[in-house]
């Protein structure tokens, strides 16, 4: 099992025949991952072969889920295009839309995650690596080769840190690792994942990424302390960040004591979860926790 991407899973890849679309669409087939084809409308009706794989392309997403039966779609479409792009992913009613595009102004990520919500679509990211399944599949940036199958998993607000944490817990193994993105407004959360993980037979633990700076954090604590049976250990990054300065991600900006790594680690910690203070010592605490059962 895994939340959100399997080995059922048939992915499209929006902005395919684009150069950053091309790379990680080669990683994802060389993870095992099933591509069906690329959406571009300036290049529908060609087949684009990808380390021999013969991939379509689609004028829209409607058409490629009517060839393909896709239920996923990955957008690598720059910025100013983005809005529109999860939008026709949204009208065309795709179960998933994973968008690691970073740079998209918020006005358009308030409108395109609100449309995509009332239309039945799951958006992740933006400004995010994806997600991946080890050994299922690998829907973005994620590199697949520094993680096994496994009994844990991981939800993170910085691409980064997840790449870390999976390459310390290598060894353990993956459920399912999602990178929700560190905008200030995101498609998914991480208290959504926390339900999906919670209600996953095959996920023993879970790790929790956060940051400086808004208030995550502290409702995922919220929602542990109430509905999360299985044990959750978490980091925050940032606890050396100087008050008012933001700090890589758009979303990590704190203003006196609130939004600091002190109050989320306080937060969580009265929620019954372990934080750890650097990423090795996180990683010891999930290895310990399995350990106990």
């Amino acid at each position: 099992m895994a939340i959100h991407l399997t080995t059922e899973s048939r992915i499209l890849v929006q902005g395919m025949t684009g150069a950053e679309g091309m790379k990680h669409t080669r990683r994802m087939l060389a993870a095992g991952t099933n591509v069906v084809g690329g959406v571009n409308p300036r290049k529908a009706g060609r087949t684009v072969d990808v380390d021999g794989h013969p991939l379509p392309v689609f004028g829209s997403v409607a058409d490629g889920i009517r060839a393909t039966g896709a239920d996923v779609s990955v957008v690598f479409v720059p910025p100013a295009f983005a809005k529109a792009a999860v939008t026709e992913a949204a009208d065309a009613r795709i179960p998933l839309a994973v968008v690691i595009t970073e740079g998209i102004p918020v006005h358009d990520t308030v409108a395109f995650t609100a449309y995509a919500r009332r239309r039945g679509t799951r958006v992740i990211g933006p400004n995010c690596p994806g997600l991946i399944s080890p050994g299922q599949s690998n829907a973005g940036i994620i590199p697949a080769d520094i993680a096994k199958p496994g009994r844990i998993g991981l939800v993170s607000k910085s691409g980064t840190l997840t790449y870390q944490l999976m390459h310390e817990l290598r060894d353990t193994g993956f459920s399912t690792c999602v990178g929700i993105g560190g905008d200030p407004v995101v498609g998914t959360s991480h208290i959504d994942c926390l339900a999906a993980f919670q209600d996953d037979p095959d996920t023993e633990l879970i790790v929790l990424i956060g940051e400086i700076g808004g208030d995550a954090e502290e409702r995922a604590a919220a929602y542990i302390r109430d509905h999360v049976t299985k044990p959750v250990v978490g980091y925050i990054a940032g606890f050396t960040a100087p008050e008012g300065r933001t700090m890589g991600h758009a979303g990590a900006i704190v203003s006196g004591s609130t939004g600091t790594a002190r109050a989320k680690q306080e937060a969580l910690e009265a929620a019954g979860v372990r934080v750890g203070r650097t990423p090795t010592e996180t990683a010891r605490a999930v290895l310990e926790a399995l350990r106990q059962g």
